[in-house]
Parts: C-alpha cells; structure tokens; sequence
C-alpha cells in the first residue's frame, strides 16, 4: 500500500488541530448532512453542527469550562455525543468518554484520576451513577443531564450566544494540548488512562485517511453507522474523528439489537464492525436460509465454489475463468443477498478489536462484502497495520503507511510513528513499559510478518496458554475456529496448567432458534438447545473438524456447551465483545473443573 511517510504525514498535519479540522469541513461541506439519529429525531448539517457546538462553547464556559480542564461524558451512539465532545474541545478543554455501563464506583475511579471538573451525560441513566459517586471526586463542579435529572440540561447549555469558533480554535486549542484520554478496559488491572495529543489525532487521521484514498479514491461524504462504545477508540475514530476529517454522514444507533433493520436502511458505504458483529450477521443469514433447506444447500454450493476463487483473486492469481465464474455466482445468487443485508453500497468494511477467523473474512469477501482486518490499539491512537487493495485472510495486513511496524526479538509486535500516544496518565512507570528509549510502542501481541510484509497475529503475549506439558498454545487462534462450528457462537479455550485444551461453547441464539425449529421443539430457549443430544451430536462433529489442522496438544479434547448467552458489555465480554478470561475462570470454575475430572 503506498502512501506518504512518517515525515511527510508529520508535514502535512503540522499547526492542525481537530477544531481547525473541523472550522475546515464547515466551510468546504456546510450544507452537507453530518450527523442524524437512526429513529429520525434528528438531523444536522455540518453548519448547524458548527452552530450547535459555538452555543455549546459559551454555555460550557458559563458552567466553569476553562483551558486544561477535563469533562466526563457518558453518552450512547447519540448526535449530542459528537456536539458536546467538539464543544469541549474548542474550550480547550479535554474531553473524557467513559464505558456506559461503568458502576458507580468505576466512575469514581476514573472520574478522580483524570481530575473531572464536569460531568455532561445523556440521562439519568447516568446521571444516577454520577450522583452516587459524587463524593469521591473532589474537582467535580457540576453534571449535566439531557432530561434534566441533573444540576442543568442540555438545552440550558444550548441557549447562549454561540461563541467565535474560529477565535476559539486559534487561542484555545493547540497540537500539544491532549485530544482525549482514552481508558483501558482493565480487563488485566486497573484501567489506564491513555493520553492522545491533538498532533497524535491529526496525524493518524491523515495516515487513515491517506490508506483509505489508495483503496477508494475519495471517501468524502460516506454513509456510516455509530454503534459502538464511543470511549473505544476504534468508534470514536471511525465516525467522531474521521467523521470530521472526511465528512461523513453518521447515522447514530444507540442500541445495538436495530443493527439489522439500520444497516438495510442506511447502506452503508463505510462499516467498521467487531468480529462478533461479522459472526452474527453471518450466523443469522444462515439461519435465514435454514427455513428453506434447498435454498440453503444452493448457497451454501455457490460459496464452496466461490471461496477458493476469491483466495486466489486477492492473491492476484485467478485465471479469467475464475472470475468469470465468480461474477456468474455473485449475480445469479450473492447480489440480492448483499442487497437484503444492506451491505449492497459498502466500499470499505473493516473489522478490528479482536481476532477473527480467517475463512469468515473469505466467506464476506466471496459474498461481495469487501472485508478487511485492521490491527491497532488504543496506545496507537487506533490503526498500525492493514491493506485495503490486495488483503490476506488470516492477515491484519501490513504496516500502514506513516506508522513503522516490526518484530522484537521475542517476536513482539512494536511500532513507530506520530501516532503513537503521548503515555499514561499519572503513570510513568507503566509508560516507560510501554514505549522503549527509542520511541517504540510495545503492543503485547506476538506476531509474524513474511517476505510480503504480511503481519499475522499468534495471540496476546500474556495469554499464551502453557499446558502441563509445557506447550505454548494460542487460545484466541482456537477460539476463531470453534465460533465457525455449527450452533456456536463464542467459545473460551482452557487449558493453562492443565493436561490438554477444553473449551467453554456458547451457543449463537439465531441459529439455536433455527435449530430447535427444524428439530420440532416446543422450548428454543438456549438452555434447552443446550441440553439437546441432536445439538450436543452436531458441535461435536464441528468440533472434530475444526481442530484437523491443529496438531494433538493444541486440539480441544473435551467441552461444556453453555446454555446462556455472553452479551457485549457483561461479565465475560467487554464492550467490544473481547473475552474476560479472569472473569469466566471464576464463573465457570466448576464446569471447567468437570472437564478434568
């Protein structure tokens, strides 16, 4: 993939910050459609996105709002996120987004750490939790609240004289200021605070959007959709911050269970989803199908035949034949199902946050959906490596450009670039950990790169499973192939300290539904799904040939098919649908326990 270097990029974006980003995309695409609800509430051009934020400046300094201050928001995928978020960055300010579902004491902690001054919230759902950690965070003056259910609203915010953005951006807002403080999920500890310069954003905006452009020439104005956690990096750059850069215009969903019914509404041309939001609309298709088994078996052919084709196409050796035949396929059987998915306009479709299977990257790319694995972490200030024109399932791509990527001695993924944060905060130590004397991001993932400049991930440095035996054994590599067999839906890998692998089965609801409908059962409920021998007999065919190609200590000997679901932001799964191993160990001790008795 070409594109400028680190230098160039540094060049390109110097003096820049978001709020002269921003005051730029006004003036070039004022009247364009910037933000609107996905229940039609509202709607906002980028004019009066701008207008919206200039009130919000004064009424933010009315409340106290001043140059180095920090501002706690917790908001769902809403416009007024992406309003109050600017707003607090034309203060000068530093605007803190924080996991929605964080308890009370959460929010104490964090609140404290980064020394809140304010508190701006969608609700009283919120408002509540802040209430009740209010006395632990000492530098709080206020919190606003949307519905009132707090010290002021929203609209009170609202109803000022709109302030000089141009003054504002110029006076208040510099490269060095911090952008964000980004929060770790804490899954391994207690959550860090990354720090995120306006130089950082800026310049991983354009090395974003300088990949973007080798693939598309000008993603100007795409259609996209804002669903996940705005603290994650990966949403809050995808549709905050290149929403801006780009103008996007970002269809705000608040709840993820509409995903469906918004993406066929939208037609997205841009869609960044998770991998477990990739294995649902997978799974529901086939469930779909299910209800017509002819229908299904059809498809089901035209993929066998497509697959391998679409390998060798993204390798650059399919023969005219084979694309000829791949084009027959996607006319006569895999273009109306795109169409009733609503992926039908997608020019770039990425996945990212957590390993995925390699044959569900193949199996989208062969249906038409041009999916991509992009590789980062928040410390990067989002993307390290990915490739848009020629990608290799079971790759994340390679270095992107302006962003310098290789391996540590130990096989350590680590790179460097002007996207690299600007540390922890109030943590020096584990900053030092993190960025060596000569500026280079220790990411904790083990991986290789080939001859090509292919980066493959082997799995997270601290969970590598050691059996008994002593073997080093990749989980999350185990667990992408268990998701892709029948009925299942998330898996865990066990087996550190043990004599072979296990494994904990989730099964997916959508096709437990489907199940218990072609097998006749009066209850589809997941535990009675569970319970089925007709199930239990078809998991472990799966389960049999998903572990052909690992070797014996590597394959899964044993395994407990759960019947509960693990929702996004529980207590096995982050926000982002990343396992909490520590948390599941605890749960499930005793069914782990049974799988070694």
């Amino acid at each position: 993939m070409g594109g400028p270097d680190s230098r160039q990029l540094a060049a390109e974006v110097e003096g820049a910050t978001l709020a002269s980003l921003f005051l730029d995309t006004v003036a070039a695409h004022g009247p364009r459609v910037a933000l609107r609800a996905a229940d039609g509430s509202s709607t906002y051009t980028f004019a009066e996105y701008a207008d919206h934020v200039a009130r919000l400046v004064t009424g933010l300094r009315a409340r106290g709002v001043r140059r180095g201050d920090r501002v706690l928001l917790m908001f769902r995928n809403v416009p007024e996120f992406h309003l109050l978020d600017l707003a607090v960055t034309f203060c000068g300010a530093t605007p803190v987004s924080i996991y929605n579902s964080s308890a009370p004491e959460q929010i104490a902690y964090l609140g404290a750490h980064c020394e809140a001054t304010l508190a701006v919230v969608e609700s009283s759902r919120f408002s509540d939790a802040i209430a009740e950690a209010r006395p632990d965070l000492p530098a709080l003056r206020g919190v606003g609240a949307a519905d009132g259910s707090a010290d002021f609203t929203f609209a009170e915010l609202l109803a000022h004289e709109p302030a000089d953005l141009e003054a504002a951006g110029a006076v208040d807002v510099l490269p060095s200021d911090l952008a964000t403080v980004i929060y770790t999920s804490g899954t391994t500890g207690p959550p860090k605070g990354v720090m995120i310069t306006q130089r950082n954003l800026l310049y991983t905006v354009a090395l974003l959007r300088h990949a973007l452009q080798a693939v598309e020439k000008d993603p100007t104005g795409y259609r996209t959709i804002s669903y996940l956690p705005m603290a994650h990096i990966a949403e809050r750059l995808t549709t905050h911050y290149s929403g801006i850069a780009s103008a996007y215009e970002v269809t705000c969903l608040p709840e993820l269970a509409p995903l469906a019914a918004t993406l066929r509404e939208v037609r997205p041309q841009l869609f960044l989803g998770v991998p477990r939001v990739w294995e649902k609309l997978h799974n529901g298709l086939l469930a779909a199908l299910a209800a017509d088994p002819a229908k299904r078996e059809l498809f089901e052919a035209g993929m066998h035949a497509a697959m391998p084709i679409v390998t060798a196409r993204d390798r650059g050796t399919a023969t005219e034949q084979d694309l000829a035949t791949l084009a027959f396929l996607d006319e006569n059987g895999f273009a109306p199902v795109r169409a009733m998915l609503g992926l039908d306009e997608l020019h770039i479709a990425i996945t990212s946050a957590a390993p995925i299977a390699a044959e569900l990257v193949t199996w989208f790319r062969a249906l038409g959906v041009p999916l991509t694995e992009l590789y980062g972490m928040s410390e990067s200030s989002g993307p390290m490596t990915w490739e848009g024109k020629r990608p290799i399932a079971g790759s994340v791509g390679k270095a992107i450009p302006g962003c310098e990527v290789r391996l540590a001695d130990d096989g350590e993924i680590i790179c460097r670039g002007g996207n690299v944060f600007a540390g922890y905060l109030k943590d020096p130590q584990k900053t030092a950990e993190a960025i060596d004397a000569d500026g280079w991001l220790h990411s904790g993932d083990i991986g290789t790169i080939d001859a090509d400049g292919y980066i493959r991930i082997v799995d997270r440095k601290k969970e590598l499973i050691i059996t008994a035996g002593g073997k080093n054994i990749s989980p999350a590599n185990l667990e992408a192939k268990l998701k892709l067999v029948p009925l299942v839906g998330q898996a865990c890998a066990i087996g550190d300290g043990k004599p072979y692998m296990s494994a904990l089965l989730v099964l997916d609801p959508d096709q437990a539904r489907a199940f218990a409908e072609r097998e006749g059962l009066a209850d589809s409920s997941l535990a009675a799904v569970a319970a089925h021998p007709s199930a239990a007999a078809l998991v472990e065919h799966g389960v049999a040939e998903a572990m052909e190609e690992f070797n014996n200590a590597e394959r899964v000997k044993r395994w407990v098919i759960l019947g509960v679901d693990w929702l996004p932001d529980s207590e096995e799964l982050t926000p982002t649908s990343k396992l909490k191993r520590r948390n599941i160990a605890t749960k499930y001790a005793a069914e782990i326990a049974s799988m070694y008795d």
